[in-house]
């Protein structure tokens, strides 16, 4: 996919905008508490909503719309990702992301002898900082999370991923 050097610069600007609006509302919940985590979902490979992560990636990323949930009692969405190489290799984990702190969590790795291993004791690691995840910060700037905010519904996220410029005025 080609970027023309405006939309780039578009693109970064909103990215740094986007980190500004997290940083601000990122305040941490003293009483929030996380909901029990549903199993891993059942996913397809062939359903993938396919997004960049970056340019330079050799991985393709993809989300199925039908692993995607979005809590309403805790904040989370869940989803699996799928990060694939062009040899046809392929990383599945099962996260959940919250938009209100700008955090992300792996909940588990799908083995490639098709089962689920759970992480022992995940934890919230920032979207941004050190060492960000940059397929879980690009999901949520693409459409998992708006700005610190769910989504309205996994159908409006979806769209979002689809259409990195639906709901954004020109």
């Amino acid at each position: 996919m080609k970027f023309k050097p405006a939309s780039l610069f578009a693109c970064g600007l909103l990215l740094s905008l986007s980190s500004a609006v997290w940083a601000q509302f990122a305040v941490e919940d003293a009483e929030w508490k996380e909901s029990e985590v549903p199993p891993p979902p059942a996913f397809d490979v062939g359903k993938l909503v396919i997004f960049e992560v970056s340019p330079n990636s050799s991985l393709v990323y993809g989300v199925d719309p039908a692993s995607i949930s979005i809590s309403k009692s805790d904040g989370v969405v869940r989803y699996v990702m799928v990060a694939s190489s062009a040899s046809g290799a392929r990383n599945v984990m099962y996260e959940g992301l919250r938009c209100s702190t700008g955090e992300f969590k792996t909940y588990a790795r799908y083995s490639p002898e098709g089962r689920w291993s759970m992480v022992s004791d995940p934890e919230w690691r920032p979207l941004f900082g050190n060492m960000p995840s940059k397929h879980a910060l690009r999901f949520a700037q693409a459409g998992a999370c708006d700005n610190a905010a769910l989504p309205l519904s996994v159908n409006a996220l979806v769209r979002r991923l689809k259409n990195p410029n639906f709901g954004m005025t020109p």
